[in-house]
């Protein structure tokens, strides 16, 4: 039977106005209580600032951030994300441990050429269908174990996914205040502890705002990352606070990078007439058209790779979805393709100053955050960059859940463990 929903305010009132629109309410699933054998666990809140470079933090004197480092674990060369480097495929890597061409969300918007339907980031109806994410996120792994989870915001956590919803959610809303979100998780760890959630996500986009509008190095994106730095440090006084067993993880989805140069149009150098598309995402319509286009394309600009999908190299992890399209374009440095222009001039506008998406091997300044404190991390610990597909089974072993089979491995972050498990880990 599926669960009964319910609109509900917890400890404070959640009905605020901001520029004349309501804050988005807490939805409630009942699951019921905690099980016996999950309330005297430890808790895990997760933070994700997107598009917080892996050097920002230094760059900007970010000192709160920092200090999580001086009194936990971090990955002072940063975190290597999965390709490409956007918010919605690498924020579910994160929370499910698979790469996007496992975990279907391959990008923000793309096409599936068997369902014969587009997915988009902005589009509330894909966005809330759960079958079109594949994997056990951390927040249904909680709940099918017993454990109430909840999500301020997280790519993935308005939809019922391996038939669960966390125990509270909202819908996204970007201009939710600030430091009311940081008010909710503390609500939430306010709860009796039959009702308290023991894994929290928190999300913040201002920094990749910031870049995206201004760039990576400007003024506008410094202060960004101090607000948010404010934020981390409001935060974890507050977690301090409440004396419970919290261990609290910040991270970021991908890095940024200032752009080069106007829209590269592939249109221009190949015949996409018989072609489905969505932002730079190829998908003929039958062999021929796809080969023709990659025979036009693989030569006609030393700003982007082109491969067929079934050659994209190995370190990509991004060959085996019908959903990357075919033939794939790789971009070689921080240029802005697409497909086509739109057929309005009118809508046309010129790429972002700054952007992300690219392979991180070959673009460093992709690379993200990693930084964790609490009771069960190991101070002053640091950790070569590592794929961000680690980070779940690191959860899971904070939470002690029996995650999955993932593409990461808990041996990856073990130094980050106060505790490592006395067995190597897998």
């Amino acid at each position: 039977m599926r669960c009964r929903i319910v609109l509900f305010c917890v400890f404070f009132v959640t009905f605020g106005t901001l520029f004349g629109q309501e804050n988005s309410p807490v939805i409630t699933i009942q699951h019921g209580p905690n099980a016996p054998s999950q309330i005297q666990k430890h808790y895990v809140v997760l933070v994700s600032l997107d598009g917080f470079r892996y050097d920002y933090a230094k760059k900007y004197e970010a000192r709160h951030i920092l200090a999580l480092a001086k009194s936990g674990a971090s990955a002072p060369d940063g975190m290597i994300p999965s390709y490409p480097s956007v918010t919605f495929p690498n924020h579910y890597t994160i929370v499910t441990g698979l790469y996007p061409e496992h975990h279907g969300i391959v990008a923000m918007s793309f096409y599936d050429p068997v369902r014969k339907q587009k997915y988009a980031y902005n589009d509330v109806a894909t966005v809330t269908d759960g079958s079109w994410y594949g994997g056990t996120p951390l927040w249904s792994l909680a709940e099918k174990e017993g454990m109430r989870s909840a999500c301020f915001f997280w790519p993935g956590s308005e939809a019922e996914i391996a038939g669960e919803r966390p125990t509270y959610y909202l819908k996204y809303q970007d201009a939710y205040p600030d430091e009311k979100r940081i008010d909710q998780v503390i609500a939430w760890l306010g709860l009796p502890e039959e009702q308290r959630p023991h894994f929290i996500t928190l999300y913040y986009p201002n920094v990749d705002h910031a870049g995206h509008k201004f760039g990576p190095d400007t003024p506008e994106t410094r202060d960004a990352v101090r607000h948010v730095d404010m934020l981390i440090g409001e935060l974890s006084q507050r977690l301090n606070k409440t004396h419970l067993p919290i261990d609290l993880i910040v991270v970021s989805d991908h890095g940024m990078e200032a752009t080069k140069g106007g829209w590269i149009n592939l249109d221009t150098f190949a015949d996409l007439t018989n072609f489905e598309t969505a932002g730079a995402l190829l998908y003929g319509k039958d062999e021929a058209a796809t080969e023709k286009a990659y025979q036009q394309l693989k030569s006609a600009s030393g700003d982007f790779k082109v491969y067929r999908r079934a050659h994209v190299p190995a370190l990509l992890d991004y060959n085996q979805s019908a959903r990357e399209g075919d033939p794939v374009i790789v971009p070689t440095g921080p240029f802005s393709i697409r497909a086509h222009a739109p057929s309005d001039p009118a809508k046309d506008y010129p790429p972002n100053k700054g952007s992300h998406g690219y392979d991180p091997r070959e673009m460093p300044d992709m690379k993200a955050i990693f930084y964790a404190t609490g009771p069960d991390i190991k101070k002053g610990a640091t950790l070569r960059p590592f794929e961000n597909v680690n980070i779940y089974s690191f959860i899971a072993e904070l939470l002690q859940l029996d995650a999955p089979a993932t593409d990461g491995k808990l041996s990856v972050l073990e130094g980050a463990l106060k505790n490592p498990p006395a067995e190597p880990a897998p």
